[in-house]
């Protein structure tokens, strides 16, 4: 099987500047993100960003990038851009793995991979068993509910399931959302001329207009560890004692 991975990286963030160019043990944030989308095995590996300090650092390790605009409203659509650039015919499996994502596994990218490929859903993606009632009630944390099929229901900052009749969530029905996507290039190209949902607007989760608009997404758990993605300086130090161990 054959697959691209396109890591979306926004020089901009407003809770922590400048995030995919800090250091994190000898390297930046989005170097460690990129050297493991390389393990994952995929034929190619594209760093997409809209600011030529990112693109000069990923000349600076080896990486192909490709410069994008900086009106996309979220990484999906800036992989949209990335995808015609390219030149990817519409058959082509895409993955999109965030760029402040330092710690994913390259077991979990060839997973979703292989689940677009064999799903006829129009996008895959990944959860993880909420293990914590802190991390089921905190809006940071994207809830995801599914059916029998690995079909999303939906996807929420609130905490879902709710529990009526519960003092306390039954956690083993909890999942955690994995931020990390794939698609068939022609899909992209579909999302692209999509109008965002108000549903969207409100979580902030691009994946929202996809569902409003009849079209499907798979999830499934992850088969490894995801590790932590970095928001915020209390994430960035995570992931250092993590890589510094």
């Amino acid at each position: 099987m054959e697959f691209s991975v396109i890591i979306p990286a926004r020089y901009a963030s407003s809770r922590l500047p400048e995030k995919l160019l800090r250091d994190i043990d000898g390297k930046t944030l989005i170097e460690h993100t990129y050297c493991n989308a390389i393990k994952s095995g995929a034929k190619r590996v594209i760093i997409a960003t809209d600011d030529k300090r990112i693109k000069s650092a990923a000349d600076s390790f080896g990486a192909e990038a490709c410069m994008t605009s900086v009106s996309h409203p979220n990484g999906t659509s800036r992989l949209s851009e990335a995808a015609n650039l390219l030149g990817l015919e519409d058959s082509e499996i895409v993955v999109n793995v965030q760029g402040d994502e330092p710690l994913i596994s390259p077991k979990v990218i060839n997973q979703v991979a292989m689940n677009i490929q064999k799903s006829d859903m129009q996008v895959a993606t990944l959860c993880e068993q909420i293990k914590t009632e802190g991390l089921y009630f905190d809006p940071n944390c994207v809830k995801v509910v599914y059916n029998s099929r690995g079909k999303a229901l939906y996807f929420s900052r609130s905490p879902i399931p709710a529990f009526r009749e519960a003092s306390t969530p039954d956690l083993t029905l909890c999942y955690r959302h994995i931020g990390v996507y794939a698609y068939r290039a022609g899909f992209l190209r579909i999302y692209a001329e999509l109008d965002i949902s108000p549903i969207e607007m409100a979580e902030k989760l691009e994946q929202l207009t996809i569902l409003n608009e009849g079209f499907e997404i798979h999830v499934e758990p992850a088969c490894d560890a995801t590790g932590v993605g970095v928001d915020t300086e209390e994430d960035l130090i995570k992931v250092k004692k993590e890589l510094g161990r």
